[in-house]
């Protein structure tokens, strides 16, 4: 592959539990999309990169970066992914909890979870009296929720307006059914939208764009798509690999040399069977509820039965406000944040 390229696989570092909160102060998503701003205009609102992870991105007069939803470092050993895995750098580590919507708020702002505000996938919003699905910015039940102000969601400015105020145009090249959703006017204010619609478009859209005194932010969906469809042993899978490393491929060969390319991803899989899936009873949380789901649940009450039952680890909140980044916190935090976190052992989810 010619040109500047590097890919920064994204995960968590974990045992049985997890029990250490990601690195936020250097080795990062949201660091690596601080050293891009420094690089464009001479600031960042986060922490840069370690120097040793710094000097695995050249110098580059534009800055195309691609982010695979789904495409943790785990998934690199896939057979389909050998251009991927051939590109690896390093490892970075996701944004707690390691969900889309919280990693890409982050790219959004340049800010860790607890300065932006999405902390979570299924985020308690006091403000609206519901838990948000923050994919589709809908109710649990799929409801619309017409008192969410996307636009002013995250913090002002975001990365994309910081950048644009110095000169440097930002892009977004997305699906091109994506360009009205609640979710892309959250994330994307202050960004040129541009869709696309096949391989063949990701690849020319982004390849015409890269201009310099740009940065271009390429999102590719497909990996995570087939991953909760199909699971990662599919052939649908499989698939949906082999076009994110043809993606890839193709940008290292026809991008220019002015160009610094690089790839990175919100989170990772881990596929769970249907037998080692449990469902929340009130017994679980005494009179209070859930608002995340998954291998990490946020109780608001008490967790403690709930991680007793299923093998898991209660922390409390004095305890777990760590785990998405240092202050100053966002103004809706405290309301938004969970009483405690269970996390639960691997291989079960509820």
């Amino acid at each position: 592959m010619s040109g500047k390229h590097c890919l920064g696989g994204v995960g968590y570092r974990h045992v049985m539990i997890a029990t250490q909160p990601p690195n936020y102060e250097g080795r990062g998503l949201v660091n690596l999309m601080a050293e891009v701003e420094h690089r464009l205009i001479g600031s960042a609102a986060s922490t840069r990169l370690d120097e040793d992870l710094a000097g695995l991105i050249p110098d580059g007069q534009t800055y195309v970066v691609v982010l695979f939803d789904g495409l943790g470092a785990g998934q690199l050993g896939h057979r389909e992914a050998t251009d991927l895995a051939s590109s690896r750098a390093a490892t970075l580590d996701a944004p707690f909890p390691a969900t889309t919507t919280v990693s890409l708020a982050t790219v959004a702002t340049g800010l860790p979870p607890s300065q932006h505000g999405i902390i979570a996938y299924k985020l308690w919003m006091p403000e609206v009296d519901t838990v948000v699905n923050t994919i589709h910015m809908t109710t649990p039940f799929g409801e619309a929720i017409e008192a969410i102000d996307h636009e002013n969601l995250l913090p002002r400015p975001n990365l994309w307006e910081r950048v644009a105020a110095r000169g440097v145009e930002p892009i977004v090249v997305q699906p091109g059914n994506f360009q009205s959703t609640p979710l892309t006017k959250t994330l994307y204010r202050g960004a040129r939208f541009e869709g696309y619609w096949s391989l063949d478009d990701a690849v020319n859209v982004t390849r015409d764009l890269a201009l310099p005194g740009r940065l271009v932010f390429l999102y590719i969906p497909h990996v995570d798509f087939a991953a909760h469809l199909s699971g990662q042993d599919s052939s649908e899978y499989a698939d949906a690999m082999a076009l994110a490393n043809e993606i890839w491929s193709r940008l290292g060969e026809t991008l220019g040399d002015h160009v610094t390319l690089i790839g990175t991803a919100d989170h990772g899989h881990v596929d769970i069977d249907e037998a080692s899936r449990f469902v929340i009873d009130e017994s679980d949380v005494g009179e209070g509820f859930v608002s995340e789901d998954g291998r990490v649940i946020f109780v608001h009450g008490n967790g403690e039965a709930l991680a007793r039952r299923h093998g898991g680890i209660w922390i409390p909140r004095d305890g777990s406000v760590n785990w998405w980044g240092p202050g100053p916190f966002h103004e809706a935090f405290a309301d938004r944040a969970p009483d405690g976190i269970v996390f639960l052992p691997k291989g079960i989810a509820v």
